[in-house]
Formats: C-alpha cells, sequence, structure tokens
C-alpha cells in the first residue's frame, strides 16, 4: 500500500491521495491541462518548470514511457497529481512506469485524488502555489507554503535554458537554411520539424546577446516558448529589440510575448492559464478556426500595443491574443505551440511560412 500524502493549496484546502514517483515534498504553482493523451510530452516540457501539473484526464501511464516521447533532457514539472496511475502499461513502444519514471528523476507524484474538484477550485479561484508532503501535517505546509516565494517572481528561463550552444542534428544531408534559436524552454518537437524542413539549428542560451546571435550569420531567428512571467526578462528584450531589423524572427508562446515587449507592449497574468490540447484559435485574416496545442500562464495585453504590431490571430474561448506580426518587418509570433507534442499538428504550417518569409528576405 503507498504511503498516504496530500497535496494543499495556498487557500487552505486539503486533497488527500497517495504517493508514487520519489518520495519528495515539492512546491509549486498548480496548474492544469486539459490534454487527453501526451502526459510524457508533459512532465518533460519546460514551460512548466516551477509547476505542480495536474491532468485532466483520469488514467495516466497506460502506455508508459518510451525514448521517444520527450520534450527536453529531464523532468521538468515539480510534482504530479493525477487520478489513477497504471502500473502494468501496455505499448510496444513502452520501457517503464510513470512511477519509475518519477522516481528515477526525483520528483514527486500523488494519486488517487479527485484531480476534477481541484480543477474546478483552479477555475474558479485561479492558479495557486501549492505543495505535494506526506511528513507535515496540513498546517505546517500551509505554513511553509505561504513562506515560499510566489511563482511570478522567479526567473524560470534561466533554469531551464541550455547552458552552452549545441546543433540540432540535421534530418537534411544539405541544409538549406541556418536557423538560431533562442533557448528559453525550447521544446526538442520544435527542432524535429525544422530539421525535416531543411534547417541547419543552432540552439543559443537564453542570455546570449543580440552581436553573438548575428555572428553565427543565421539566416532567421526563432524566439522559443517558456516558463514564468515574461515581464522578469528584461536582458532577453533587450536582445530582441537590436534583432528586430536584422533577421525574420518568428516567435513561439513566450517568444509571442517577448515581440509584444520589444515593441513597447506588455503581459498580463491569466486567471489560470490556457494548457491542453483542445483550445480554438481564429486566424482573423482567413476567418479559419485551428485546434491548437497551449501551455501558457501569461497573455499579451492588446491594449498596450502599438502601431507596428498587429493582432493575427484571437482565442475563441475568452478573446486574448493568439498570434501578432509586424506591417513591415519579416516578423510574426503565435501564443499557442504550432509544434504541438501533445496536441493536434493543425499549425504546423507555420513553420513553412517562417522559411517563406526567410526566402523571401534572402532574395
Amino acid at each position: 500500500m503507498s504511503k498516504e500524502s496530500f497535496l494543499i493549496l495556498e487557500d487552505g484546502s486539503v486533497h488527500h491521495g497517495y504517493a508514487f514517483g520519489a518520495p519528495v515534498e515539492a512546491i509549486g504553482e498548480v496548474v492544469f491541462c486539459t490534454s487527453m493523451v501526451g502526459y510524457q510530452e508533459m512532465l518533460t516540457d519546460p514551460s512548466y518548470a516551477g509547476q505542480i501539473l495536474v491532468p485532466t484526464y483520469p488514467l495516466i501511464g497506460n502506455y508508459g514511457i518510451n525514448e521517444q516521447d520527450i520534450e527536453s533532457n529531464r523532468i521538468q514539472v515539480r510534482g504530479f497529481v493525477v487520478r489513477e496511475q497504471c502500473l502494468e502499461p501496455s505499448h510496444y513502444l513502452n520501457q517503464e512506469t510513470v512511477h519509475g519514471y518519477l522516481e528515477r528523476s526525483g520528483t514527486p507524484g500523488l494519486y488517487g485524488l479527485d484531480t476534477r474538484a481541484i480543477t474546478r477550485r483552479l477555475r474558479s479561484h485561479g492558479v495557486m502555489m501549492g505543495m505535494i508532503t506526506s511528513e507535515k501535517t496540513p498546517q505546517q505546509a500551509l505554513e511553509e507554503l505561504r513562506r515560499a516565494p510566489d511563482y511570478g517572481s522567479i526567473d524560470f528561463v534561466r533554469e531551464v535554458s541550455t547552458k552552452e550552444s549545441y546543433h540540432w542534428q540535421n534530418e537534411s544531408a544539405a541544409p538549406e537554411y541556418n536557423i538560431v534559436a533562442l533557448d528559453c524552454g525550447l521544446k526538442f518537437n520544435i527542432l524535429r520539424i525544422l530539421s525535416r524542413l531543411g534547417c541547419r539549428v543552432t540552439v543559443v542560451p537564453c542570455t546570449t546577446s543580440a552581436k553573438d546571435i548575428l555572428a553565427l550569420k543565421p539566416d532567421g531567428i526563432l524566439l522559443s516558448p517558456g516558463p514564468g512571467d515574461p515581464e522578469l526578462l528584461d536582458y532577453i528584450v533587450t536582445a530582441v529589440k537590436e534583432l528586430i531589423d536584422k533577421k525574420p524572427i518568428m516567435g513561439i508562446c513566450l517568444g509571442n510575448q517577448l515581440i509584444a515587449r520589444a515593441f513597447g507592449g506588455r503581459n498580463y497574468k491569466l486567471k489560470f492559464g490556457h494548457r491542453g490540447g483542445n483550445h480554438p484559435v481564429r486566424e482573423l485574416a482567413s476567418g479559419r478556426v485551428y485546434i491548437t496545442a497551449q501551455n501558457h500562464g501569461y497573455a499579451v495585453d492588446v491594449d498596450s500595443l502599438k502601431d507596428r504590431l498587429e493582432v493575427t490571430h484571437i482565442n475563441l474561448n475568452d478573446g486574448t491574443v493568439e498570434g501578432l506580426r509586424h506591417k513591415e518587418l519579416p516578423i510574426f509570433a503565435i501564443q499557442y505551440h504550432s509544434e504541438a507534442s501533445p496536441g493536434p499538428w493543425d499549425s504546423t504550417y507555420l513553420f513553412d511560412r517562417f522559411l517563406e518569409m526567410i526566402k523571401k528576405a534572402k532574395t
């Protein structure tokens, strides 16, 4: 029998369950994700850094863990809270259980909770800090939780970004384009897609200067997704400002927010964020609706945007900004994840659009 444990939220609510994964405590911002599959991609998505993840789908682990479905070089979540864990996964690629995967990485899990009730609480009250523990009383945990730094006060991008530049393995024998990706919390599937499209991709740390990026002679620059509050990232915004009239730029998720900031815009925290693979987004130019994969807790303030940027996509659930483009320069960005993983592949065409923009700029 697993050890009794619980998740306590900063509003004082206590949610009892049983421990799995690593036998350690964790404090983080508690968020929910509505994707029905893709738990391994979620666990390794750097945008979940500093967060305790609650999938709304009740059964987790039924197809196990494998070497293919990873989005970074480690588990990124602080903790994992599920309704039911599967200890006997069935899939031809399976190598271990979620329990073993969490345990090996030093990440705690909690199962046997009513995750739908937690989701409803977060939807009603907004995301909250929380703690997973089996050692402390609820009152002790709440006291420690209230002493912990708030999620929005920490620069998680520096934690998840690569420390040294590297080249992603090319799938093309003779890559046509040289892309530099600024790693703010990059997902591997972005690199896989660009490589398949004939790109040589160099990944650089989030602290890389514009001068050093341009020294790599890129044909285009990609600003990656990533965790945390974009208002803390002045050092990246400074670099983006120096790049905006030099090379074509594509921003994804956090990259969208950084481009907005580089042109004088602001961002604000959403009540409970957008996380899942079923978010409807309308492209304003065509009127077409795409079902998108999303993972962000902040959004661009549309009233703060200047004349040079225009909104290209909006979220049909809450009307928030989902895409931007510059009216003259070869710069565009989206708030959702065009690389999916997990999620629908509806938006991978945007990588083709990025390369078309580069080709046009070169000629």
